[in-house]
């Protein structure tokens, strides 16, 4: 049997991990709390539909993430096949060139590749390698990974028990989606629409409408639930941890990870401030800590299923979800502000129009309320009543910061 190590007296704060499906998601991110990020490259990625980030884009990447004190981490955990391996080498040496403080994988081959070729390149374990107790954490330590991801299916006791005992650094998924299949190995999209889960390349057929018919009833479909337009019996609830985040960050967790390469501008930038703000109140003190009731108004503007513990604390309640939710829409992004003429330069995203009230949400501070007002073209300053997606616009505005998100909010609390 592995020796077990015994780890005590961890309390350092733990890292906030947030997702970058593109170089602009990056940079929010950074801008918005997160300590570390992890993107995919072209190849070898688990999230194939994902923008994905070219070498240049990763090395401007790393750059602007060093630049504000953040790491950068690469997503090699794909299920490799043979032919991954042509040219696997030459593409992390430019990525260690580019400066890249560590790779995310879940693939033994890949593993001894980086392993033997890469000996200082820090290893973090995906949790496609299904890491569900303290002695598979002690063996990815023995064989040399400097971290692991462990599974969402754990209970929070059995967190604490591989943390305290495993001497290997731990991270865990506190936000976003949740794959049905156990620590995502699923063969579903593959079987239904020829693209692989496992390659990076899911089409999600566990979001889609099932009804159940009987054998010999053929063309007779049955709700799985009581709801008549069908149900998603595969979906599940989206994660959402912040009221167990005292005992996450003691139990010496080292990396609180947010899922979403795939999800847009505002969940990266909403989701990264408030998680931000919540570990910060939770470390500093934490007998104290309560869940300030703006993170959860702010989690309901951005596109989400109903929100569940999970498996975390094992709530007693159905896992499913069956559509999503949201109280506002992403309309825009502040580009720049002109202070000479009191304008916010601003890239549209969603049709925005002369005259109406906007919420701005920022890397710090409040929200507050934009009206729209002197709506102009950036390139020949004429003047619109209505700008649509892809506008570049200035408006008269108060100062708004760089990296500011602009929202149609729906719903008032």
């Amino acid at each position: 049997m592995l020796k077990e190590v015994i780890r005590i007296n961890r309390t350092s704060k733990p890292e906030l991990l947030s997702p970058a499906g593109s170089l602009e998601k990056l940079k929010h991110a950074v801008i918005y709390g997160a300590d570390a990020v992890y993107f995919g490259g072209k190849d070898l990625s688990l999230r194939a539909a994902a923008d994905n980030l070219t070498l240049s884009e990763i090395k401007e990447g790393i750059l602007f993430a060093h630049g504000q004190g953040a790491k950068v981490y690469a997503a090699l955990n794909i299920f490799a096949h043979n032919d991954h391996f042509n040219g696997l080498v030459d593409y992390i040496k430019k990525l260690v060139e580019a400066g890249i403080d560590a790779v995310i994988v879940s693939d033994p081959g890949i593993f001894n590749a980086v392993k033997g070729n890469f000996e200082e390149l820090p290893i973090f374990i995906s949790v496609q390698a299904n890491i569900t107790n303290k002695y598979t954490a002690l063996f990815w330590s023995e064989l040399g990974a400097d971290r692991v991801t462990l599974c969402r299916e754990l209970k929070l006791s059995e967190i604490k028990e591989i943390i305290s005992i495993a001497d290997i650094e731990t991270e865990i998924f506190v936000h976003g989606a949740m794959c049905f299949a156990y620590s995502g190995r699923c063969l579903l999209s593959k079987y239904l629409a020829e693209r692989d889960a496992n390659q990076g390349n899911c089409a999600h057929c566990c979001r889609w409408k099932y009804h159940l018919m009987e054998e010999e009833r053929e063309g007779e479909f049955y709700p799985i639930v009581e709801d008549a337009t069908g149900t998603y019996i595969l979906s599940s609830k989206d994660l959402c941890l912040l009221r167990v985040l005292p005992e996450l960050v003691s139990s010496g967790v080292s990396s609180l990870k947010i899922e979403g390469r795939m999800k847009s501008l505002h969940y990266v930038s909403v989701v990264t401030r408030v998680y931000r703000e919540a570990i910060d109140r939770c470390y500093e003190d934490p007998l104290s800590y309560q869940v300030d009731p703006c993170w959860e108004e702010e989690l309901q503007k951005v596109s989400h299923r109903q929100y569940t513990e999970g498996f975390m604390t094992m709530q007693e309640e159905k896992e499913s979800s069956s559509k999503y939710l949201k109280d506002a829409d992403f309309v825009g992004v502040v580009r720049d502000w002109q202070e000479n003429n009191a304008s916010a330069r601003i890239e549209v995203r969603n049709r925005i129009f002369e005259g109406e009230s906007l919420e701005a949400f920022m890397p710090s501070g409040k929200s507050k309320e934009i009206l729209i007002k002197n709506l102009r073209q950036a390139r020949d300053d004429s003047e619109l009543k209505a700008a649509h997606a892809n506008y570049n616009v200035y408006v008269t505005c108060s100062p708004l910061p760089k990296y500011s998100i602009l929202r149609r909010v729906m719903k008032c609390y």
